[in-house]
Formats: C-alpha cells, sequence, structure tokens
C-alpha cells in the first residue's frame, strides 16, 4: 500500500493534539500526544477480553507489575477457566506444550521440564534446555489435566517396604501445589482427569492397605470438603495370570473434551481392548483396537497416546514399520483411522526390543515420539525423514542417568499445557514452596 505525503509540522493547516517530530529518515515519530480530552477509558470487559489472548506464563510475569484490578482479574478462577477454554478451543498458542519427567529407577527428589515446541522448531545447534525442579521427597506423575500434574510420593516402614502413598496437585507453571492428600494404602491402578460437566478434578485409586488384603477402588473429588469414596471396582487386574492379559501402565491417560480416563489392555496372542473410565458417571467401559495383520508380531507390544487431542494407538506391522492409527469419533471402533505409516529406520529400532514406537505429541506433519533406542526422535511423516532433537539435560539434578540425547528410557515423560488454574480456585490450600525452581549454575 503506497503512503501520502507526511504533513509538513509547521503547516498551519494541520490540524495539532501533540508535538510530531521527523527523523533523519523523514519518517514522523509520535513522542507524546497532548490533548484537551481525558485518556479513553477501556471498558471492563474489553480488558478481560485483551488479557485473554496473552499466553498464561507471560500473564504471571505481568501480574506484579499491573494495577490491583487486573492482578485482581488475573488471580481469579474465573478467568482461568476462561483462558483455558479459549487456548483450548480458540487459540492453542496461549498454552505451551511442555512436557514433564521424573527418574524411573534413581529416586531424584526432582522433576525435569522442557518446551515440546523448541524440541520440534529449533535447529540442530541450538539446544532445547531443561529446567529442574526439586521438591522435599522423590515423586511420580500419575498424569497431567488442564495444566495440573497430579504427583504422588511414598511413605516406607523400617523393613524398606512402602507402606502408603500420598498424593498432590502442581502447576509448574504458577508453582503452587495443594496440600499432600492420604492415600492411606499402596497405590496401583490410577488416574487423574477432570469432569467437565461438575466442574471437578477426580482421583481414580485402586488400593490396598495391608499386604492379604483385599484391593479397593476409590474416587477422590479435589475441593474444600473432599473425602474418599468407594466406586465400583476396576475390571481387570494389572495382570491376569490365567488369561495372560496386562494393562500396558498402570496410571490411565486423560482424554481432554471426554472426561474419561483410558488404559490399554493387551496380551502376547491378541490385542484386546482399551479400558475406559468416565469421570462424570463413574462408570466403565470397554472398546476394540484396530484389527491387526495375521504377521503381526504379537510379541511387540502396543503404545497408547494422544494425538491431535483424540486417543491413538501405535503398533508394528509386518515386522517392517510402524501403524499409528487414532480415533476420530470417541468410543466407536469403527472410527480408528489409520493416520500414518512409520518404517523400520536405524534411529527406530533396537534389538532386542518388545515395545512399540511411543508417540508423544504432533506438530503439522511431524510426529515426536521415543523409539526403541529409547531416543526422543522426529518423524517427519511428509517426506519419511527422521532427525534425533538436541535436547540439553545437563541441569535437570539427575546426574546418574544418561543425558536425554543418548537415552530417554530411564525417564517417564507426561505432556501438559500451561495454565493458569490452582488449587486454590477449587478450594484447596495451596502453597509456593513444596517444588523450588533449580537455577543452573553459570
Amino acid at each position: 500500500m503506497r503512503r501520502g505525503p507526511i504533513p509538513d509540522d509547521d503547516d498551519d493547516a494541520v490540524p495539532r493534539k501533540g508535538k510530531v517530530v521527523t527523523t533523519t529518515g523523514g519518517w514522523p515519530e509520535l513522542l507524546r500526544c497532548v490533548t484537551t480530552k481525558p485518556p479513553p477509558i477501556l471498558l471492563d470487559e474489553l480488558i478481560a477480553e485483551i488479557l485473554l489472548r496473552i499466553p498464561a506464563r507471560s500473564l504471571l510475569r505481568l501480574r506484579n507489575s499491573v494495577c490491583s484490578s487486573w492482578r485482581t482479574l488475573i488471580s481469579s478462577s474465573q478467568f482461568a477457566k476462561d483462558h483455558l477454554r479459549r487456548s483450548m478451543a480458540v487459540d492453542p498458542a496461549l498454552t505451551h506444550p511442555l512436557i514433564a519427567y521424573f527418574a524411573r529407577a534413581c529416586r531424584y527428589p526432582k522433576i525435569g521440564v522442557f518446551s515440546v515446541r523448541s524440541v520440534m522448531e529449533n535447529p540442530p545447534q541450538e539446544p532445547t534446555k531443561v529446567v529442574s525442579y526439586e521438591g522435599r521427597r522423590y515423586r511420580i506423575i500419575i498424569g497431567s489435566c488442564n495444566g495440573l500434574l497430579c504427583l504422588h510420593d511414598e511413605e516406607r516402614g523400617e523393613d524398606g517396604f512402602i507402606i502408603s502413598h500420598r498424593a498432590m496437585l502442581w502447576n509448574p507453571c504458577t508453582g503452587f501445589t495443594s496440600q499432600p492428600l492420604e492415600i492411606a494404602g499402596v497405590l496401583s491402578i490410577c488416574g487423574f482427569g477432570y469432569d467437565h460437566v461438575n466442574d471437578k478434578y477426580k482421583l481414580l485409586a485402586v488400593v490396598r492397605k495391608k499386604s492379604g488384603e483385599p484391593v479397593t477402588t476409590r474416587m477422590f473429588t479435589f475441593g474444600p470438603n473432599s473425602t474418599w469414596r468407594t466406586i465400583q471396582d476396576f475390571p481387570h487386574n494389572y495382570f491376569d495370570f490365567h488369561s495372560g492379559e496386562y494393562l500396558e501402565r498402570l496410571a490411565g491417560l486423560y482424554l481432554s473434551g471426554t472426561g474419561t480416563l483410558n488404559w490399554l489392555l493387551y496380551s502376547y496372542s491378541s490385542f484386546v481392548k482399551v479400558i475406559s473410565l468416565d469421570l462424570v458417571k463413574e462408570t466403565y467401559s470397554q472398546f476394540s483396537l484396530p484389527s491387526r495383520d495375521s504377521h503381526d508380531n504379537l510379541l511387540m507390544e502396543p503404545k497408547l497416546g494422544i494425538l491431535r487431542d483424540c486417543l491413538a494407538v501405535c503398533y508394528e506391522t509386518k515386522k517392517t514399520h510402524w501403524t499409528v492409527w487414532f480415533m476420530k469419533d470417541y468410543g466407536v471402533p469403527q472410527s480408528w483411522t489409520k493416520l500414518t505409516t512409520i518404517p523400520h529406520h536405524p534411529l527406530l529400532v533396537h534389538s532386542p526390543s518388545c515395545v512399540a514406537l511411543q508417540p508423544i505429541y504432533m506438530l503439522k506433519d511431524v510426529l515426536l515420539a521415543v523409539a526403541l533406542s529409547g531416543k526422543f526422535v522426529l518423524c517427519n511423516l511428509k517426506d519419511g525423514s527422521i532427525d534425533l532433537p538436541n535436547i540439553n539435560s545437563s541441569s535437570d539434578g539427575m546426574p546418574r542417568l544418561l543425558p536425554l540425547t543418548q537415552h530417554a528410557c530411564t525417564r517417564v515423560f507426561q505432556l501438559y499445557h500451561e495454565s493458569l488454574v490452582s488449587p486454590s480456585h477449587f478450594g484447596l490450600p495451596s502453597c509456593s514452596s513444596e517444588m523450588r525452581l533449580i537455577k543452573p549454575s553459570l
């Protein structure tokens, strides 16, 4: 678009509301505008709409440098809900995807976090940096939902055996945690998610109080007057000796938008099914997985994941490639749709191994996954190329573990999205000192 001539500052025909100074290049630079009219006043609704368009982490940086009314607005539970709703439905860029992890074997009281976008977009010479958080004890990540991570720790007796578990909610973006919840028993099958109908965060726990006692399936609703409730028994043991069926993982995957937790039930003789728990009705259902080829290696364990807000599964096909499926219509087996096939590649295979490629996240045509080789890989589904991202985990405070660029399987990973949701928003006492950000040494 062509610009018109720049008015001369000395031209009396030009109306003035302030002083306009021209730069050496001839373009005007407005330094200030002095007017007899009072400055415009933005309506509260317009202010809220503007703030809702700012990413969560940026809002937290602004919170202590804005007026009290804005600070109150940003800190409110309703604003956190509106910001979350907008980021999920309208502008996903407002809630950056991150990956949190803990050590699988070594009991470090630390959790590492790094940016998914950085992993997928940085050039090889620019490594993605891991930041580390330190707690008062070793904690395991159960799951994530709306920016909250559900953690659990354990209490051991004098003989070293676990006698009880505790659970806690933590928002790494805001830094706030809830007070630990006493589970009063040893946790096995579990899951954390959100009941979107009743606006409640819930924790499922299959618990055994003492050795030899029967297990109970309980549901905890986080809130000011929350207690454990016994619900219908979980429909399957972690491992069934008679059928050979077992759950791929103890912690169920929460699928946003459906209000469900999901477990893959598998056996070496066949694919079995997905077990689903509806967090609204607190009832179970089951549905089948995509059919397999007769030449498939049934000893290769499939992997359940979430891609593009849909349930996804990956397994080896004909011992030559990986097939990734996603479920377009949740709970309807006929809606399983083949997303892509990924040929075997030296960076993806590792012998001996009995687990499939683990899909983590998808951005455009690039899939981030953990390969059988134990490394993070970037699979370009458009041109078939495979790349290894550069992740610098030297500052994660877990020195006995191999660097992430060499091996990822010594850690357990959980994808989450930043949000403003805080445990205090649903009536839980919270603090900001339980998980401390470790500043890397220079």
